[in-house]
């Protein structure tokens, strides 16, 4: 499983973000208002992730350390972590990174239309400042999902030490 690269999800979000400026450009009248609110849900998977990356962290150097030294346990004895684990939350995290920079496109889109029209549109003003807290919040969740899916790493020399020490 590869890595996500950051520069496919810059261009995928500046991707979306000129189709959907297009499409805001061309039915903004008809479209229903934006609130402020709209984007919120993706702040809660955002801090999860983000949750999850920290406590994976920390749970994978407390594995880490008991290799190290078997003898001994560490002040903060924490459950090992399974690999089916690591391996679903990896998927999660792409996953994540992909509809966070989709999501991030949309808005900035959004953007692109409301932030020249806020001196003559009335309704401008409330979408800039959802488009403004849409972008912030799914950036918020691309960067959790790039974090969750950097610990999910093995880090090099690991699956060497696992094999000896399994032969």
């Amino acid at each position: 499983m590869t890595p996500v690269r950051h520069r496919d999800l810059l261009v995928l979000a500046a991707a979306v973000a000129f189709a959907t400026w297009l499409v805001v450009r061309a039915g903004y009248g008809a479209l229903a208002g934006f609130h402020w609110w709209l984007p919120l849900p993706l702040l809660l998977l955002a801090v999860v992730e983000a949750m999850g990356a920290r406590t994976l962290h920390v749970r994978l150097a407390a594995d880490r350390e008991r290799r190290r030294a078997p003898g001994r346990s560490p002040a903060t004895a924490a459950r090992p972590v399974e690999p089916m684990l690591i391996a679903r939350l990896a998927v999660l995290a792409q996953a994540s990174a992909w509809v966070g920079a989709v999501i991030a496109g949309l808005w900035a889109g959004v953007l692109l239309h409301t932030v020249p029209a806020l001196g003559r549109l009335a309704a401008a003003r409330e979408d800039t400042v959802a488009g403004v807290v849409g972008v912030l919040v799914a950036a918020a969740l691309t960067l959790a999902a790039l974090w969750l899916e950097h610990e999910c790493k093995v880090p090099p020399g690991e699956d060497d030490d696992a094999a000896t020490s399994s032969s």
